[in-house]
């Protein structure tokens, strides 16, 4: 028995098509003739790709049962990144097509949320914002204000963001990684 497209909300988990996927966005139209339906974008849990649709209630759309899991990220190699499990110390690993934009977020270290459905490891649940050293960067020069614009810098993840012109290398950033926006200094 499916769910009605009426309780569909953001990060809920759903089989759509035999396939997990996450709903990113929602939006909900009812129509003063005929059934209501619901606008939405997903992301394919297994392997990262996004696309939208409209459902209806006639759609055979379940929700999945996700298991959650705290995982520390060690390393990666060439197509593999590598992960503990927190709880059985058992090693886990991903393809790097699975996580490709989660990836460039990831340090050595960092602890993450595992998403396994039917007991296989599927996706990353990243944290919402994360404390990252600034490696290269223009300098900042005397009187540069929150204001006054922007200037990339690369973290020590090789990720790219931009920065206010204040901020120097070595500096420690809070990013929110959700849509890759500075925050703050820390």
């Amino acid at each position: 028995m499916g769910i009605s497209v009426g309780s569909i909300r953001p990060s809920m988990v759903i089989i759509y098509d035999d396939k997990p996927y996450i709903v990113l966005e929602c939006n909900h139209v009812k129509m003063a003739r005929g059934p209501a339906h619901c606008k939405v974008k997903l992301e394919n849990l297994r392997t990262s790709q996004v696309i939208e649709c409209t459902l209806r209630d006639s759609d055979n759309v379940m929700e999945a049962e996700i298991e959650e899991r705290d995982l520390q990220y060690q390393y990666n190699d060439s197509n593999k990144y590598h992960f503990m499990d927190l709880e059985t110390y058992e090693e886990l690993v991903c393809d790097k097509l699975a996580i490709e934009e989660k990836a460039m977020w990831l340090k050595e270290n960092m602890e993450v949320t595992g998403l396994f459905y039917k007991n296989e490891f599927m996706n990353l649940k990243m944290p919402v914002t994360v404390i990252y050293k600034v490696v290269e960067t223009e300098p900042g020069f005397k009187g540069d204000s929150v204001k006054s614009g922007t200037k990339p810098a690369k973290l020590e993840t090789g990720a790219i963001l931009q920065v206010p012109l204040f901020i120097n290398e070595g500096d420690t950033v809070k990013v929110d990684i959700r849509d890759r926006q500075y925050l703050s200094r820390v």
